[in-house]
């Protein structure tokens, strides 16, 4: 079997009748494409943990039309209630006390009293929308591996394992959701994202609390994640022999490079993470033995791109 992509505007039916038959489905989001499923079902949300071959203790997000049908499924607090009223819809993930009418799925939840939520844009809200209920919708990709950007990458990777790809072209964040978490009157960035950290401080008028303390609480917090096969060094400043080169701003590329791409010549965070998973990609394939990266400031964007580089350059049991 081999997945049928769809380009976005012939989709929204085809989706939604593998959705109600319980299937998964991978949709273009502002972030990534993310693979999702019904997240009140648990046989799809099983398929989803099967196509990307992912460790059940990870739990997923809930993606929701609105704010009417997150609070359905959680409770919010003042502070998370304001940020979803700022971000919403966009790449910010709130996880939230989980109601015990919430009818989601306890897979997707991975066994915690939490579950996280986010309202996206465009073509994945307008299936939620019509389909009716949440879908949980982890990033299109087999677990640990790079988040894909393109529907390409999802059906080079997944086209196997699930029966349909939405075509909506190439990602404009290019990141996953910004993930936070208020607790004990505090503010908890989980996972560093789509939305700065200064951006949710400033609305929230509390500082962000960063404490990796806590265990997995929400998606992307295992520490060996994104990994291309190829290793990784970070804040390069050389090549070595048989590496590729992933630069960020004008610095010319080290000649002696197997191949090179520039995240952004201009050193424009958001252009840097529009492009990071498309280029660690393409690097990936082009047989280097390793990726060098050119060092990357960690102010506003900088800071989950390069959380997403620690993860990806991370020790991992396996080597494929």
């Amino acid at each position: 079997m081999s997945a049928i992509i769809i380009a976005q505007k012939e989709a929204l039916q085809p989706a939604l009748d593998a959705l109600a038959r319980g299937e998964v489905v991978a949709i273009p989001t502002e972030t990534v494409y993310g693979l999702a499923g019904d997240a009140t079902n648990g046989a799809a949300i099983a398929r989803i943990f099967e196509a990307k071959r992912r460790p059940r203790f990870n739990p997923l997000i809930a993606h929701v039309a609105d704010i009417a049908m997150a609070e359905r499924l959680v409770v919010f607090d003042e502070v998370s209630r304001e940020l979803a009223m700022q971000f919403w819809p966009g790449p910010l993930t709130l996880v939230l006390p989980l109601r015990s009418d919430a009818g989601v799925h306890p897979l997707a939840t991975a066994g915690l009293e939490t579950l996280a939520v986010r309202m996206p844009r465009g073509f994945a809200n307008e299936l939620i929308a019509a389909f009716g209920k949440p879908l949980a919708a982890p990033s299109a990709n087999s677990s640990g591996r790079i988040s894909a950007t393109t529907a390409t990458h999802v059906a080079d990777d997944l086209g196997a394992r699930i029966p349909l790809v939405v075509d909506g072209g190439a990602t404009p964040v290019g990141l996953e959701s910004t993930i936070v978490k208020v607790e004990r009157g505090t503010l908890q960035l989980l996972r560093p994202g789509g939305v700065s950290a200064e951006a949710i401080s400033a609305v929230a008028g509390m500082p962000l609390v960063r404490d990796g303390s806590h265990g997995i609480q929400a998606p992307g917090m295992m520490a060996s994640h994104y990994a291309p096969r190829a290793g990784m060094r970070l804040d390069a400043t050389d090549i070595r022999h048989g590496e590729a080169w992933l630069g960020f701003g004008p610095e010319p590329a080290p000649a002696q490079a197997v191949a090179t791409l520039n995240l952004s010549p201009r050193a424009d965070l958001v252009e840097a993470a529009a492009n990071l998973f498309a280029h660690m990609q393409s690097l990936d394939r082009s047989g280097a033995a390793g990726i060098a990266v050119a060092p990357i400031p960690s102010t506003g964007l900088g800071e989950a791109i390069n959380d997403r580089l620690a993860r990806a350059a991370a020790p991992r049991d396996d080597p494929a």
